[in-house]
């Protein structure tokens, strides 16, 4: 009897901290913050420019094709040149996009490395060169000569790829035994004080938006929940002008009539959040662009509870969010002429006593309802209050959403293009040229109003999930369209493929790539 009583009391006990109901929910939310040993993976290599390359360290030449031609700025006498080209001609070398040749033992470096620059002349073709030097490399001084290219933007768009391309996020290794590098590395080409004072502004401002938003999707999901997503934010975004922050806890969402977005949360002692960053530029137009992404910072599927290898990446499930706030860092850090608000719908879907269930019906912000068949189909439902809310409060000219929403997406295109819904021909054809500037790529798929019967629902406006099949990415889509006022322009980026990778590349880190950054930066700047 007396044991029967102890398990009933320490069950209710556990029921009332999962609901977040009792002071043991706040000790968890306490005891659940930063690791107690880090490092700093902020310390990277400084970029600099020159027109003539230091005579130490490493030397990069960046060439299109087998044959060197001059090198306006670096050091090698004729008898170095014609030791490289033998090289070259041994090696097979051809100077295809992203391939290299290590060689040492020639003129005053300790080593050059040739980094293939391809056929393209484009800024991606020349940002995918510098990442491939950043990825190649240690921790030696470092020149990078561009062979056979008097352009100045050539140097820019280099300087920017190695910015890309030598993030990492090891903080919370303790068996590294190498420091970071530090070493600085000179960009050796024309017009270097102009290059350096565009970089600066303009790349610098790309490179830091793409950290902040691997930074927050890499974070464990112990130190990046909504709360700390909103501080870490408003940290980024402190003291740039022409910036506002709004954030909106629980109970100001649930005054508002924010259910949807409020339930996702309920079932986590950790609240959510919904956070608007607006900027705008000078001479940008009077109704802004709205980027609005997923953040659900902990994705356990809810009382749908995904298996356990389904969960291994889920603190990535923040990477839409942390990707339109990457994109407005860099938009207002480099004083772009645009008109933005970047909105995160943030929430920790988790299962407890207090957890939605499956069958449950909420309301949205517009009073539609929602009936919640299936708990792991939980961004469409955050997505839906936050794109009511951005309509409502911001009265934006087009709504853009970015999340990892679907793995049907995956299915149809791999983990090469991010899935691409849109209302209307023009936004897409923006969207899609964006992705071909940026690298970051996109293929439309189908919003047919006539897949739509598949989320009927008997008890409310609308089901977030079909029980009967159909297709996955599409239904995602046709979802958060419900939700979108007809009158708005309307596009929708599923990025469930493209959010991770397990292999590095030139431009994008092991781990959460950050994708969206650079595609939501030009089509911000393109569509003004």
């Amino acid at each position: 009897m007396h044991y029967q009583h102890i398990l009933k009391a320490g069950g209710i006990a556990l029921a009332m901290a999962l609901a977040g109901t009792s002071p043991v929910s706040a000790q968890y939310v306490v005891g659940s913050g930063v690791a107690p040993t880090q490092r700093d993976n902020s310390a990277e290599r400084p970029i600099g420019f020159s027109a003539i390359a230091p005579e130490n360290g490493t030397l990069v030449i960046i060439t299109p094709s087998a044959d060197l031609p001059s090198l306006s700025g670096v050091n090698l006498s004729a008898t170095d040149r014609a030791a490289i080209q033998r090289a070259i001609s041994d090696a097979r070398f051809t100077g295809a996009q992203s391939s290299s040749l290590a060689l040492r033992g020639i003129g005053p470096y300790g080593q050059i490395l040739l980094i293939g620059l391809g056929t393209g002349r484009a800024k991606l073709d020349w940002q995918l060169a510098g990442g491939a030097a950043a990825n190649a490399l240690a921790n030696d001084p470092l020149s990078i000569a561009i062979a056979g290219s008097t352009d100045e933007n050539a140097s820019i768009d280099i300087a920017a790829g190695f910015g890309l391309g030598q993030y990492r996020f090891d903080r919370y290794r303790t068996d590294l035994t190498q420091p970071a590098p530090t070493a600085p590395v000179t960009i050796i080409g024309p017009n270097s004080t102009s290059a350096k004072a565009i970089f600066d502004v303009r790349s610098m401002a790309l490179i830091d938006g793409a950290r902040l938003a691997r930074n927050l999707s890499n974070e464990p999901a112990n130190v990046i929940y909504p709360e700390s997503f909103a501080a870490r934010t408003r940290e980024a975004f402190a003291g740039i002008a022409g910036v506002t922050i709004e954030v909106l806890d629980e109970a100001a969402m649930r005054k508002l009539g924010m259910g949807a977005l409020v339930g996702v949360g309920q079932g986590s002692p950790r609240g959510s959040r919904l956070i608007a960053v607006r900027y705008r530029g000078q001479g940008s137009p009077a109704a802004p662009l709205a980027l609005v992404g997923k953040g659900i910072t902990f994705d356990s599927g809810g009382l749908s509870l995904k298996p356990s290898n389904g969960m291994t990446s889920m603190k990535g499930d923040t990477a839409g969010a942390a990707s339109v706030m990457g994109a407005a860092l860099s938009l207002a850090k480099s004083r772009a002429p645009v008109h933005i608000v970047a909105v995160a719908a943030l929430a920790e879907n988790m299962p407890s006593g207090n957890a939605q269930r499956p069958s449950d019906v909420v309301r949205t912000l517009s009073g539609k309802t929602i009936e919640m068949t299936n708990a792991d189909a939980e961004g469409r439902l955050v997505l839906a209050d936050a794109n009511e809310y951005v309509a409502r409060h911001y009265q934006p000219r087009t709504i853009i959403n970015i999340a990892t929403l679907t793995g049907a997406v995956v299915s149809a295109v791999g983990n090469q293009y991010a899935g691409l819904f849109a209302r209307s021909d023009a936004t897409a054809d923006q969207l899609v040229n964006a992705g071909k500037i940026s690298g970051e790529k996109l293929w439309r798929l189908p919003l047919d109003k006539a897949y739509a019967d598949y989320l009927r629902s008997d008890v409310a406006d609308i089901g977030n999930s079909s029980a009967s099949g159909g297709p996955g990415a599409t239904l995602g889509a046709l979802f958060i369209d419900h939700f979108v006022d007809a009158n708005i322009d309307w596009a929708h980026l599923d990025i469930a493929g493209v959010f991770r990778s397990d292999k590095a590349g030139p431009l994008t880190p092991k781990g959460m790539t950050g994708y969206g950054v650079r595609l939501l930066d030009q089509f911000s700047r393109d569509a003004k």
